[in-house]
């Protein structure tokens, strides 16, 4: 049985435009790494339907690279979105992460969701610190979106 934990944040945009920012990939490359990483956008493959491959590259500013692989599971735009999402292409990606985006008073309340899995409290702790990151750069495209 799953064991979800999840992070939200109201977003001061309209749902459709959340939803291209977590599927179109100028915008996805810029908050899935974060301030701190390089998601090069060449680096990308989003096929954004069930069945559709997802695959991106991380580059640290250690020099590390993290390879990230998963596949579309649910697609229902501007709602919600479901992949399955790993840094180890080679093993099973486990349950999707589950994005849901729900309209409110002034814009959108994006949730993201994922199994706790085998984590220990320690990793979803970071897990959820890393979330939360996204969504403050998830912020930062929105308004830039917003402005363009």
């Amino acid at each position: 049985m799953a064991d979800y934990f999840s992070v939200s944040r109201e977003l001061t945009a309209p749902r459709h435009l959340v939803f291209d920012a977590l599927t179109k990939p100028e915008h996805f490359a810029v908050w899935f790494g974060t301030a701190a990483v390089e998601v090069p956008l060449d680096s990308l493959t989003m096929d954004v339907r069930p069945g559709g491959a997802f695959r991106a590259v991380m580059l640290l500013p250690d020099g590390n690279r993290i390879q990230w692989a998963g596949e579309y599971v649910e697609v229902d735009p501007p709602a919600h979105l479901a992949m399955t999402l790993t840094d180890n292409p080679d093993e099973h990606a486990g349950l999707p992460v589950l994005m849901d985006l729900e309209e409110i008073d002034g814009g959108t309340r994006l949730t993201i969701s994922q199994d706790r899995g085998d984590f220990s409290d320690e990793q979803v702790a970071a897990t959820i610190a890393g979330y939360n990151a996204f969504m403050d750069d998830i912020e930062t495209e929105l308004a830039r979106m917003q402005k363009a």
